[in-house]
């Protein structure tokens, strides 16, 4: 959504003088958007994500627009709702997942505290809610009480409507093999699972086989669905900036693969993907049925940082004294 709106080149006017807000563009180029989601719904795609991924405290504060986070967020569900309506038929209905980008303050380093971040969030989700959105995602989550206060804000706003809408958590690894802060893929789960999210998954920061190992753990361990978005592979920084080397079919068959292999129930693709890149998707995968998985994650405790089972050491210890100071043969 991001590159494809700021390839249309808006003009300082459409941003309202906050250059690269693309989320203004909501209320003020809706067609420009509304082409965006136009462009993938045509090549097949069961559901499209709002234009919402900076409608937050947090990106909003920093153009001094902070108060607009509901107003926003509703416009840019309208707008996706609206395009997924179009496009629907009886046989193929289109589906609106509300995006729900992770700011730029991480609670964890006390950039701001979690019950602020928890009523934030709760704002725009019920903006998204509002509009008709059928999903929730939470994407692009690098500390995981940012996760947290992101899911119980959602929570609390899907309730308050008393409709069924999804609540899908997506974690960001980055080549390290930890989320940003230094979380690993077992804290994660470990960490959201309870609080009820009905698919849990990755995106950004790395493609298909950089995501392979940590999605076959989520598969061998997550009780709930997995969803997948990866970027078109690692960026290359060329002569025009970054590039992403993968193509439509090589994203493919990754996919495929995830939904072979790992029972992935909903991919995607994030960074570099283009409707050509969905378009191949949607033929290799239409029709496809998720492999059925059986999870079986041993019971245990996370910190920030690190997943830990409950292991209890069995094993007999006796531990004596020798009372023979002297070392009599006869003891």
């Amino acid at each position: 959504m991001g590159t494809m709106l700021q390839a249309a080149d808006p003009s300082l006017e459409d941003f309202q003088n906050h250059e690269g807000c693309n989320e203004i563009l909501n209320v003020t180029r809706p067609e420009l958007v509304r082409s965006v989601h136009d462009a993938y719904l045509a090549v097949g795609v069961d559901a499209i994500e709002t234009n919402t991924f900076g409608a937050n405290w947090a990106n909003l504060a920093e153009y001094g627009i902070e108060d607009r986070i509901y107003e926003l967020a509703f416009a840019g569900g309208v707008i996706a709702r609206q395009a997924a309506d179009a496009f629907s038929t009886k046989d193929h209905p289109r589906f609106v997942l509300g995006s729900l980008g992770p700011g730029t303050k991480l609670p964890s380093l006390g950039h701001t505290t979690y019950s602020h971040l928890k009523e934030a969030y709760y704002t725009a989700s019920k903006g998204l809610v509002d509009s008709g959105a059928d999903a929730l995602l939470i994407e692009t989550t690098q500390d995981l009480l940012q996760a947290k206060a992101a899911v119980n804000g959602a929570r609390a706003a899907i309730t308050e409507s008393g409709r069924d809408v999804i609540l899908i958590a997506q974690v960001t690894v980055e080549t390290t093999g930890t989320m940003l802060l230094g979380s690993e893929i077992g804290a994660a789960l470990n960490a959201l699972q309870p609080l009820g999210v009905d698919l849990i998954g990755l995106n950004c920061a790395t493609g298909p086989t950089e995501m392979s190992e940590h999605l076959r753990y989520l598969s061998k361990s997550a009780e709930c669905a997995i969803s997948v978005m990866p970027n078109a592979g690692l960026p290359i920084l060329g002569a025009k900036g970054a590039e992403y080397p993968l193509g439509p079919n090589e994203l493919a068959t990754a996919l495929e693969t995830f939904v072979n292999e790992y029972g992935i129930s909903l991919v995607g693709g994030c960074c570099g993907t283009t409707p050509d890149h969905l378009r191949a998707v949607v033929e290799r995968l239409s029709g496809h049925v998720a492999t059925l998985r059986v999870p079986d994650l041993e019971p245990g405790a996370s910190s920030l940082y690190q997943y830990v089972p409950f292991r209890q050491d069995k094993t007999y210890l006796a531990i004596g004294e020798r009372t023979n100071a002297n070392g009599s043969r006869a003891f």
